[in-house]
Protein backbone atom coordinates (compact mmCIF):
# COMPACT_ATOMS: atom_id res chain seq x y z
CA UNK A 1 0.00 0.00 0.00
CA UNK A 2 1.43 3.37 -0.96
CA UNK A 3 1.44 6.15 1.61
CA UNK A 4 -1.08 8.18 -0.38
CA UNK A 5 -3.55 5.30 -0.34
CA UNK A 6 -3.69 5.15 3.45
CA UNK A 7 -6.84 6.95 4.56
CA UNK A 8 -7.86 6.74 8.23
CA UNK A 9 -10.55 9.43 8.37
CA UNK A 10 -13.52 10.12 6.11
CA UNK A 11 -17.07 11.49 6.20
CA UNK A 12 -19.95 9.89 4.33
CA UNK A 13 -23.69 10.45 3.98
CA UNK A 14 -25.89 7.37 4.46
CA UNK A 15 -29.59 6.97 3.81
CA UNK A 16 -31.75 3.93 4.45
CA UNK A 17 -34.79 3.16 2.30
CA UNK A 18 -38.28 4.38 3.19
CA UNK A 19 -40.98 1.82 3.93
CA UNK A 20 -43.53 0.95 1.24
CA UNK A 21 -47.18 2.06 1.50
CA UNK A 22 -49.87 -0.34 2.64
CA UNK A 23 -52.51 -1.14 0.01
CA UNK A 24 -56.19 -0.07 0.16
CA UNK A 25 -57.22 -2.78 -2.32
CA UNK A 26 -60.70 -4.33 -2.10
CA UNK A 27 -61.14 -7.90 -3.21
CA UNK A 28 -63.05 -8.30 -6.47
CA UNK A 29 -63.81 -11.60 -8.16
CA UNK A 30 -66.44 -13.05 -10.47
CA UNK A 31 -69.65 -13.71 -8.49
CA UNK A 32 -68.10 -11.90 -5.48
CA UNK A 33 -69.04 -8.25 -5.76
CA UNK A 34 -67.96 -7.11 -2.32
CA UNK A 35 -65.13 -9.34 -1.16
CA UNK A 36 -63.88 -6.93 1.46
CA UNK A 37 -60.43 -5.50 2.06
CA UNK A 38 -57.38 -7.50 1.04
CA UNK A 39 -54.67 -4.82 0.82
CA UNK A 40 -51.20 -6.11 1.68
CA UNK A 41 -48.47 -4.45 3.74
CA UNK A 42 -45.66 -2.35 2.34
CA UNK A 43 -42.14 -3.78 2.35
CA UNK A 44 -39.52 -2.41 4.71
CA UNK A 45 -36.88 -0.01 3.45
CA UNK A 46 -33.34 -1.26 3.03
CA UNK A 47 -30.85 -0.96 5.91
CA UNK A 48 -27.32 0.42 5.60
CA UNK A 49 -24.80 -1.87 7.31
CA UNK A 50 -21.15 -1.51 8.23
CA UNK A 51 -19.26 -4.81 8.03
CA UNK A 52 -15.78 -5.58 9.39
CA UNK A 53 -13.27 -6.95 6.88
CA UNK A 54 -9.87 -8.10 8.15
CA UNK A 55 -8.40 -7.83 4.64
CA UNK A 56 -8.83 -4.04 4.59
CA UNK A 57 -6.26 -1.69 6.13
CA UNK A 58 -7.55 1.68 4.93
CA UNK A 59 -10.72 3.68 4.28
CA UNK A 60 -9.28 4.74 0.92
CA UNK A 61 -12.05 3.35 -1.31
CA UNK A 62 -14.71 5.28 0.62
CA UNK A 63 -13.18 8.52 -0.67
CA UNK A 64 -15.04 7.75 -3.89
CA UNK A 65 -18.35 6.63 -2.30
CA UNK A 66 -19.40 9.59 -0.16
CA UNK A 67 -23.15 8.89 -0.61
CA UNK A 68 -24.60 5.47 0.22
CA UNK A 69 -28.35 4.93 -0.22
CA UNK A 70 -30.35 1.76 0.39
CA UNK A 71 -33.41 0.80 -1.68
CA UNK A 72 -37.00 1.81 -0.85
CA UNK A 73 -39.57 -0.78 0.19
CA UNK A 74 -42.20 -1.78 -2.37
CA UNK A 75 -45.87 -0.89 -1.91
CA UNK A 76 -48.35 -3.54 -0.79
CA UNK A 77 -50.69 -5.12 -3.34
CA UNK A 78 -54.04 -6.88 -3.56
CA UNK A 79 -54.73 -10.37 -2.28
CA UNK A 80 -52.76 -9.44 0.86
CA UNK A 81 -49.45 -9.48 -1.02
CA UNK A 82 -46.61 -7.75 0.81
CA UNK A 83 -44.34 -5.32 -1.03
CA UNK A 84 -40.73 -6.28 -1.64
CA UNK A 85 -38.15 -5.21 0.93
CA UNK A 86 -35.73 -2.51 -0.18
CA UNK A 87 -32.19 -3.52 -1.11
CA UNK A 88 -29.76 -3.42 1.84
CA UNK A 89 -26.41 -1.69 1.40
CA UNK A 90 -23.19 -3.01 2.95
CA UNK A 91 -20.13 -0.84 3.59
CA UNK A 92 -16.99 -2.88 4.32
CA UNK A 93 -14.51 -1.25 6.71
CA UNK A 94 -11.19 -2.26 8.29
CA UNK A 95 -11.12 -3.66 11.81
CA UNK A 96 -10.63 -0.86 14.32
CA UNK A 97 -13.06 1.53 12.64
CA UNK A 98 -14.89 3.91 14.98
CA UNK A 99 -18.21 5.34 13.76
CA UNK A 100 -19.31 8.78 14.97
CA UNK A 101 -22.41 10.87 14.37
CA UNK A 102 -21.16 13.99 12.58
CA UNK A 103 -23.78 16.24 14.22
CA UNK A 104 -23.12 15.26 17.85
CA UNK A 105 -19.63 13.72 17.50
CA UNK A 106 -20.88 10.85 19.69
CA UNK A 107 -19.43 7.38 19.10
CA UNK A 108 -22.18 5.16 17.69
CA UNK A 109 -20.20 1.92 17.70
CA UNK A 110 -16.87 0.32 16.78
CA UNK A 111 -16.08 -2.50 14.38
CA UNK A 112 -13.35 -4.75 15.80
CA UNK A 113 -14.09 -8.28 14.48
CA UNK A 114 -14.10 -9.82 11.02
CA UNK A 115 -17.66 -10.25 9.75
CA UNK A 116 -19.11 -8.05 12.52
CA UNK A 117 -22.20 -6.34 11.10
CA UNK A 118 -23.88 -3.22 12.51
CA UNK A 119 -26.81 -1.17 11.19
CA UNK A 120 -25.84 2.47 10.75
CA UNK A 121 -29.14 3.59 9.14
CA UNK A 122 -32.36 1.66 9.83
CA UNK A 123 -34.78 1.11 6.96
CA UNK A 124 -38.31 2.48 7.38
CA UNK A 125 -40.99 0.00 8.37
CA UNK A 126 -43.59 -0.78 5.74
CA UNK A 127 -47.16 0.49 6.29
CA UNK A 128 -50.03 -1.89 7.11
CA UNK A 129 -52.61 -2.62 4.41
CA UNK A 130 -56.34 -2.08 4.90
CA UNK A 131 -56.76 -5.78 5.68
CA UNK A 132 -55.55 -5.01 9.24
CA UNK A 133 -58.19 -2.32 9.84
CA UNK A 134 -61.37 -4.29 9.09
CA UNK A 135 -63.84 -4.59 11.96
CA UNK A 136 -67.46 -5.44 12.59
CA UNK A 137 -68.38 -1.79 12.31
CA UNK A 138 -66.10 -0.96 9.39
CA UNK A 139 -65.99 -3.91 7.04
CA UNK A 140 -64.51 -2.06 4.07
CA UNK A 141 -61.82 0.29 5.38
CA UNK A 142 -60.47 2.41 2.55
CA UNK A 143 -57.32 3.54 4.25
CA UNK A 144 -53.90 2.03 4.95
CA UNK A 145 -50.70 3.17 6.61
CA UNK A 146 -47.95 4.98 4.75
CA UNK A 147 -44.45 3.53 5.21
CA UNK A 148 -42.09 5.07 7.75
CA UNK A 149 -39.56 7.54 6.31
CA UNK A 150 -35.92 6.75 5.57
CA UNK A 151 -33.21 7.49 8.11
CA UNK A 152 -30.56 9.91 6.89
CA UNK A 153 -27.36 10.88 8.64
CA UNK A 154 -23.84 12.08 8.11
CA UNK A 155 -21.29 9.84 9.78
CA UNK A 156 -17.57 10.04 10.42
CA UNK A 157 -15.43 6.93 10.01
CA UNK A 158 -12.21 7.00 11.99
CA UNK A 159 -9.70 4.17 11.74
CA UNK A 160 -7.61 3.27 14.78
CA UNK A 161 -4.92 0.88 13.60
CA UNK A 162 -5.13 -2.58 15.18
CA UNK A 163 -1.54 -3.63 15.90
CA UNK A 164 0.09 -5.59 18.72
CA UNK A 165 3.06 -3.25 19.06
CA UNK A 166 3.15 0.50 18.44
CA UNK A 167 6.44 2.30 17.74
CA UNK A 168 6.55 5.62 19.60
CA UNK A 169 9.31 8.18 19.16
CA UNK A 170 10.35 11.59 17.94
CA UNK A 171 10.68 12.20 14.20
CA UNK A 172 13.86 10.68 12.77
CA UNK A 173 14.30 8.27 15.71
CA UNK A 174 14.67 5.30 13.34
CA UNK A 175 11.19 3.81 13.61
CA UNK A 176 10.74 3.23 9.87
CA UNK A 177 14.20 1.63 9.62
CA UNK A 178 13.40 -0.72 12.50
CA UNK A 179 10.08 -1.67 10.91
CA UNK A 180 11.80 -2.41 7.59
CA UNK A 181 14.33 -4.82 9.15
CA UNK A 182 11.86 -6.57 11.48
CA UNK A 183 9.19 -7.06 8.80
CA UNK A 184 8.79 -7.11 5.03
CA UNK A 185 7.15 -3.67 5.10
CA UNK A 186 8.71 -1.02 2.86
CA UNK A 187 8.15 2.33 4.62
CA UNK A 188 9.63 5.54 3.26
CA UNK A 189 13.03 6.11 4.90
CA UNK A 190 15.07 9.31 4.75
CA UNK A 191 17.36 11.34 6.99
CA UNK A 192 14.93 14.12 7.85
CA UNK A 193 12.02 14.59 10.30
CA UNK A 194 8.47 13.52 9.43
CA UNK A 195 9.45 11.05 6.74
CA UNK A 196 6.48 8.99 7.91
CA UNK A 197 3.20 10.86 7.45
CA UNK A 198 0.86 7.86 7.74
CA UNK A 199 1.00 4.75 9.97
CA UNK A 200 2.85 1.81 8.44
CA UNK A 201 2.05 -1.77 9.40
CA UNK A 202 4.30 -4.80 9.22
CA UNK A 203 4.04 -8.44 10.27
CA UNK A 204 6.95 -9.76 12.32
CA UNK A 205 7.62 -13.44 11.58
CA UNK A 206 8.44 -15.29 14.80
CA UNK A 207 9.37 -18.86 15.67
CA UNK A 208 7.12 -21.82 14.78
CA UNK A 209 5.28 -19.84 12.08
CA UNK A 210 3.88 -17.44 14.65
CA UNK A 211 3.70 -13.69 14.08
CA UNK A 212 2.62 -10.36 15.49
CA UNK A 213 1.79 -6.96 13.98
CA UNK A 214 3.88 -3.86 14.56
CA UNK A 215 2.89 -0.30 13.60
CA UNK A 216 5.23 2.59 12.84
CA UNK A 217 3.30 5.65 14.03
CA UNK A 218 4.27 9.13 12.75
CA UNK A 219 6.68 10.92 15.08
CA UNK A 220 5.64 12.90 18.14
CA UNK A 221 6.68 16.48 18.81
CA UNK A 222 6.13 18.48 21.98
CA UNK A 223 2.55 19.74 21.99
CA UNK A 224 1.20 16.83 19.93
CA UNK A 225 -1.57 16.26 22.50
CA UNK A 226 -2.84 19.76 21.69
CA UNK A 227 -2.78 18.99 17.99
CA UNK A 228 0.63 20.43 17.07
CA UNK A 229 2.54 18.76 14.24
CA UNK A 230 0.61 15.64 13.27
CA UNK A 231 -1.11 15.82 16.69
CA UNK A 232 -4.34 13.88 17.08
CA UNK A 233 -3.95 12.61 13.53
CA UNK A 234 -1.63 9.85 14.75
CA UNK A 235 -2.18 9.67 18.53
CA UNK A 236 -5.48 7.78 18.17
CA UNK A 237 -3.65 4.86 16.53
CA UNK A 238 -1.68 4.21 19.74
CA UNK A 239 -4.90 3.51 21.69
CA UNK A 240 -5.27 0.06 20.07
CA UNK A 241 -1.72 -1.23 20.65
CA UNK A 242 -1.06 -3.84 23.34
CA UNK A 243 2.59 -2.89 23.84
CA UNK A 244 4.25 0.49 23.33
CA UNK A 245 7.84 0.45 22.11
CA UNK A 246 9.52 3.78 22.89
CA UNK A 247 12.38 4.32 20.44
CA UNK A 248 15.07 6.82 21.45
CA UNK A 249 18.30 7.23 19.42
CA UNK A 250 21.61 6.68 21.19
CA UNK A 251 22.84 10.11 20.02
CA UNK A 252 19.98 11.95 21.78
CA UNK A 253 21.12 14.79 24.03
CA UNK A 254 19.17 13.38 27.02
CA UNK A 255 17.60 9.93 26.57
CA UNK A 256 15.56 10.05 29.78
CA UNK A 257 14.23 13.52 28.96
CA UNK A 258 13.10 12.41 25.47
CA UNK A 259 11.28 9.44 27.03
CA UNK A 260 9.60 11.70 29.61
CA UNK A 261 8.39 14.10 26.89
CA UNK A 262 6.95 11.22 24.85
CA UNK A 263 5.25 9.83 27.96
CA UNK A 264 3.84 13.24 28.88
CA UNK A 265 2.30 13.71 25.41
CA UNK A 266 0.56 10.34 25.70
CA UNK A 267 -0.62 11.16 29.23
CA UNK A 268 -2.13 14.46 28.13
CA UNK A 269 -3.87 12.87 25.15
CA UNK A 270 -5.31 9.88 27.03
CA UNK A 271 -4.06 8.81 30.50
CA UNK A 272 -5.36 5.27 29.95
CA UNK A 273 -2.63 4.71 27.34
CA UNK A 274 -0.08 4.63 30.16
CA UNK A 275 -1.64 1.42 31.48
CA UNK A 276 -0.16 -0.43 28.52
CA UNK A 277 3.07 -2.41 28.72
CA UNK A 278 6.15 -0.41 27.74
CA UNK A 279 9.61 -1.19 26.42
CA UNK A 280 12.34 1.40 25.88
CA UNK A 281 14.65 0.68 22.95
CA UNK A 282 17.83 2.68 22.36
CA UNK A 283 18.39 2.70 18.59
CA UNK A 284 21.51 3.49 16.54
CA UNK A 285 23.71 1.83 19.19
CA UNK A 286 26.21 0.80 16.47
CA UNK A 287 27.48 4.39 16.76
CA UNK A 288 28.87 3.52 20.21
CA UNK A 289 32.01 1.54 20.97
CA UNK A 290 32.08 -1.01 23.80
CA UNK A 291 33.38 1.53 26.32
CA UNK A 292 30.64 4.05 25.55
CA UNK A 293 27.98 1.30 25.68
CA UNK A 294 29.15 0.21 29.13
CA UNK A 295 29.12 3.81 30.32
CA UNK A 296 25.67 4.40 28.87
CA UNK A 297 24.26 1.23 30.49
CA UNK A 298 25.40 2.45 33.91
CA UNK A 299 23.59 5.72 33.30
CA UNK A 300 20.45 4.01 31.92
CA UNK A 301 20.26 1.56 34.83
CA UNK A 302 19.80 4.56 37.10
CA UNK A 303 17.64 6.63 34.74
CA UNK A 304 15.26 3.77 33.90
CA UNK A 305 15.19 1.95 37.22
CA UNK A 306 12.37 -0.62 37.08
CA UNK A 307 11.60 0.11 33.41
CA UNK A 308 12.78 -2.49 30.86
CA UNK A 309 15.14 -1.17 28.19
CA UNK A 310 17.49 -2.60 25.58
CA UNK A 311 20.00 -1.37 22.99
CA UNK A 312 19.76 -2.26 19.32
CA UNK A 313 20.99 -1.26 15.89
CA UNK A 314 18.64 -1.71 12.93
CA UNK A 315 21.37 -0.98 10.36
CA UNK A 316 23.96 -3.31 11.93
CA UNK A 317 21.26 -5.92 12.80
CA UNK A 318 22.29 -5.93 16.46
CA UNK A 319 19.89 -7.04 19.21
CA UNK A 320 16.95 -7.68 16.87
CA UNK A 321 16.45 -11.34 17.86
CA UNK A 322 16.43 -10.37 21.54
CA UNK A 323 13.96 -7.58 20.73
CA UNK A 324 11.56 -10.01 19.03
CA UNK A 325 11.83 -12.43 21.98
CA UNK A 326 11.11 -9.65 24.48
CA UNK A 327 8.11 -8.33 22.53
CA UNK A 328 6.68 -11.83 22.07
CA UNK A 329 7.00 -12.52 25.79
CA UNK A 330 5.31 -9.21 26.69
CA UNK A 331 2.43 -9.86 24.27
CA UNK A 332 1.82 -13.39 25.55
CA UNK A 333 2.08 -12.42 29.21
CA UNK A 334 -0.46 -9.66 28.54
CA UNK A 335 -2.89 -12.17 27.01
CA UNK A 336 -2.52 -14.52 29.98
CA UNK A 337 -3.33 -11.67 32.40
CA UNK A 338 -6.44 -10.80 30.43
Amino acid sequence: MTEGNFVDYTKIYVSSGKGGKGSTHLHREKFIEKGGPDGGDGGRGGHVYLVGNKSLWTLFYLKFARHVKAGHGGDGGGDRSTGADGEDKYIEVPLGTVVRDKETNEVMFEITEHGEKKIVALGGKGGLGNWHFRSSTNQTPRYAQPGLPAEEKDIVLELKVLADVGLVGFPNAGKSTLLSVLTSAKPKIADYPFTTLKPNLGIVAYRDYQSFVIADIPGIIEGAAEGKGLGHYFLRHIERNSVLLFLVPADAADIRKEYDILLDELRRYNPEILDKERLIVISKSDMLDDELKAEMKKHLDVAFKGIPYMMISSVAQQGLVELKDTLWKMLNEGEEKV
